[in-house]
C-alpha cells in the first residue's frame, strides 16, 4: 500500500514579493507589507527640519508672541481711579472700542495719507535710479563695477539715525554747506520749511536705500545667461534694446521684491521725521506719521491700549497695500 509522501512533508511556500531571500522578514518592517513609522527617510527628514528650529524659535518669540500680546492689549482699556497720580489703575475689557476709535481718528488717517503720497514719489524714484545704476554697472568692466558697487553701498551701511543726523547738518542754514551754495546761485532754500521738508526726507530716503536696491538688481543681472546677449547682438540689437527687452524682464521678480520692501518701510516711517521734529517742531507735529502717533500715544500720552490698536490697524493697512501692489506689479502679461 503506497503512502502519499506529500501528506507527511511540508511543501515549500513561495516567497512573498519584496521579502528578503530565505523568507525572513527584515527587522523593523511592519506586518502585512506596511512601511514602518520610523525609518531612514523619516530620520533624515526630521534631522533636516531640526535645522529650522532656531529660526522658528526666534520667529515665535519675536513675532508671534508680540502679535498675540498686542491683540490682547488692544481689547482692553486702562483708567486711573484716583487723582494727582496717587490712585490706582483699573483695567477693563473694551472689546473693539479702541479699533473703532482708531478707524475714525482723523489725525491717524491724515498721517497715513501723508506717508502714502510720500511713498508714491520715493518708491518709484528709488526703483528707477537703482535699476539704471544696476544696468550701468552690468555694462561696465568687472573691476570698475566692483569699485563703484562698494561706493554706492556705503550709504546703506550707515545706520539710519546717523545718516539722518548727517543730512540735518547738511541742511542746516547756519552751519550746513547747502544753504550758502544755493544762496550763491541766487536761490533762497529752507530745507526745514513745510514746503521742503518732504523733499529733504525723500532725498535722505533715496540716498540711504539706493545702494541696497541696486545690489539686489545687479545680482539678478549677473544670473542672466550671457549667451542671450551675444545672440541679440548678432541679430543687430543695440545695447539699449538689450537692456530694455532682455535685462529688465529678467529682473522683474527682484523689482517686485525691492518695491514691496520699500513700501513696507515707507509706511512705517518714524526715525527720520522724529529727528527732523527736533529741528522744526512747527512743521512736523507729533502725529505727522502713523508710527509717530503710535509712539506718542504709547510713551507720551500713556494710552498703551489705544496705541496697540493703532499698531494693529497699521499692520493690516501695510499688509493689504503690499498684497494689492504685489498683485498689480507681478500680474502675468497677456
Amino acid at each position: 500500500m503506497s503512502v502519499n509522501t506529500q501528506d507527511h512533508h511540508t511543501t515549500a511556500r513561495e516567497p512573498v514579493p519584496g521579502s528578503p531571500p530565505g523568507g525572513r522578514a527584515r527587522s523593523g518592517s511592519s506586518p502585512r507589507g506596511r512601511a514602518p513609522f520610523w525609518n531612514w527617510r523619516t530620520a533624515q527628514s526630521v534631522k533636516g527640519a531640526s535645522l529650522t528650529f532656531p529660526f522658528l524659535a526666534g520667529f515665535a518669540l519675536f513675532v508671534i508672541v508680540p502679535v498675540a500680546m498686542a491683540l490682547r492689549e488692544s481689547v482692553y482699556t486702562t483708567k486711573s481711579t484716583g487723582g494727582l497720580g496717587f490712585g490706582g489703575q483699573t483695567v477693563s475689557f473694551a472689546g473693539f472700542d479702541n479699533f473703532a476709535a482708531g478707524l475714525v481718528d482723523g489725525s491717524f488717517w491724515s498721517g497715513m495719507l501723508r506717508v502714502f503720497l510720500y511713498a508714491l514719489v520715493v518708491v518709484p524714484l528709488t526703483q528707477v535710479l537703482s535699476l539704471v545704476l544696476a544696468l550701468l554697472l552690468d555694462a561696465a568692466r568687472r573691476r570698475a563695477a566692483a569699485q563703484f558697487r562698494i561706493l554706492l553701498l556705503l550709504p546703506y551701511m550707515v545706520p539710519g539715525v546717523v545718516g539722518t543726523m548727517v543730512w540735518i547738518f547738511q541742511y542746516s542754514p547756519t552751519v550746513g554747506p547747502l544753504t550758502p551754495f544755493f544762496e550763491f546761485l541766487g536761490l533762497d532754500v529752507n530745507f526745514f520749511s513745510s514746503s521742503m521738508v518732504w523733499t529733504s526726507m525723500g532725498n535722505l530716503a533715496v540716498w540711504g536705500s539706493l545702494g541696497f536696491t541696486m545690489l539686489i538688481l545687479y545680482g539678478s543681472l549677473q544670473s542672466v545667461p550671457h549667451e542671450i546677449f551675444e545672440a541679440a547682438r548678432l541679430d543687430g540689437a543695440s545695447e539699449l534694446r538689450i537692456a530694455w527687452s532682455i535685462k529688465v524682464p529678467f529682473v522683474r521678480g527682484s523689482l517686485v521684491l525691492t518695491s514691496l520692501l520699500s513700501i513696507i518701510g515707507t509706511l512705517q516711517l518714524f526715525d527720520q521725521p522724529l529727528l527732523f521734529r527736533a529741528v522744526t517742531p512747527e512743521t512736523i507735529t507729533r502725529d505727522f506719521t502713523p508710527a509717530m502717533m503710535i509712539y506718542d500715544q504709547a510713551f507720551k500720552v500713556g494710552n498703551l491700549n489705544y496705541a496697540t490698536a493703532l499698531s494693529v490697524i497699521l499692520a493690516v493697512v501695510v499688509g493689504v497695500a503690499s498684497a494689492i501692489i504685489y498683485r498689480f506689479i507681478n500680474r502675468e502679461e497677456p
